[in-house]
């Protein structure tokens, strides 16, 4: 076995990549306060070929150099949006026909190896902040909520984990259905 080098991979450049096809996914931030974790969420996001990001409240934008130390470049790459406040970015995706999903552990959560998709469903999937998760007022607003399945002691998964997870979990799915 051999690693690949760089240029074995074949990856788009950023022109291509941003004219290309992407996955029907609108990752939203709301009140994200790591850099790191934004970072990696934008290089995620580019990895599974993400619509745009929504940087919602306290997240930080780019440019910035602790987003930069993760993000790799990704931030060149993804569209993003900031808005000052998540309802708003939850009124304009639901707008333009989003379903919008929490990721957070709540009452009436689905499993995400139980969530099943919709044909030509276009998903905001909203990941909150560190230490509370998604806000309280927007829970009151989505259309869905899906859990991460847990067994350890732990309450939570690290955000980037959370993303990386579930946005692989949603890829996997549409691959395979169409």
């Amino acid at each position: 076995m051999r690693k690949l080098k760089l240029d074995e991979l074949n990856r788009a450049t950023v022109d291509e990549f941003k004219a290309g096809a992407k996955f029907p996914v609108v990752v939203v931030l709301d009140n994200v306060r790591s850099m790191h974790n934004i970072g990696s969420i934008f290089r995620t996001s580019d990895g599974f070929a993400v619509e745009k990001l929504c940087l919602c409240g306290i997240t930080a934008q780019p440019p910035h150099r602790e987003i930069e130390k993760t993000a790799l470049g990704a931030t060149q790459s993804i569209n993003w949006e900031y808005f000052s406040d998540t309802m708003q970015a939850v009124g304009k995706l639901r707008a333009e026909g989003y379903k919008i999903i929490a990721v957070e552990q709540a009452a009436e959560s689905i499993m995400l190896n139980d969530f099943e998709l919709s044909a030509n469903e276009k998903y905001a999937l909203i990941f909150g902040n560190e230490v509370n998760g998604v806000d309280e007022e927007v829970m009151k607003n989505i259309d869905a909520c899906i859990e991460i399945p847990q067994f350890g002691t732990k309450h939570s998964f690290n955000i980037v984990v959370s993303a990386g997870i579930v946005l692989w979990d949603l890829f996997s799915k549409m691959v395979h259905s169409s």
